[in-house]
């Protein structure tokens, strides 16, 4: 069993796969940290500050939503921290699992990457080969 899951979202429809995959391996004490990180632009020739400003929010909210919608999936009897930040999801979940001392991420194979994962590289893979922790990486059809 582990004692801290790292549970990062970003609002794909693979949640209720992940959430069984927690529930069997969190330890009776333990906690899970659900994470979901918001992009952000920065300045453009092409696009106004008020304009950036306006998409860095929605942004924002729409990591806060996905992050509050998996935590909803689990009952009260379980710890359950939110964390919703700004950054590049890969390095960003690095961070955290350092940070907070995660024993075990647990991350969807596919999410929202689409074909730029075949291009840049999906976020799980990244997390996969950068992580110094245990990764369960749960796939989905």
């Amino acid at each position: 069993m582990y004692k801290k899951i790292l549970l990062p979202t970003d609002g794909s429809t693979y949640a209720d796969q992940e959430v069984e995959r927690v529930v069997n391996l969190i330890a009776d004490d333990g906690e899970i940290i659900i994470l979901s990180v918001a992009g952000r632009l920065t300045s453009s020739a092409f696009q106004s500050r008020k304009k950036i400003k306006k998409v860095n929010e929605k942004l924002k909210r729409d990591a806060q939503k996905y992050a509050d919608n998996m935590a909803a999936k689990f009952d009260d009897t379980y710890n359950v921290k939110i964390m919703v930040l700004t950054g590049f999801p890969a390095e960003t979940i690095k961070e955290v699992t350092e940070k907070e001392g995660v024993d075990l991420i647990i991350i969807s194979a596919s999410g929202k990457g689409g074909l730029h994962r075949f291009v840049i590289g999906s976020v799980a893979e990244k997390v996969l080969k950068n992580s110094e922790v245990d990764v369960l990486l749960v796939h989905n059809d």
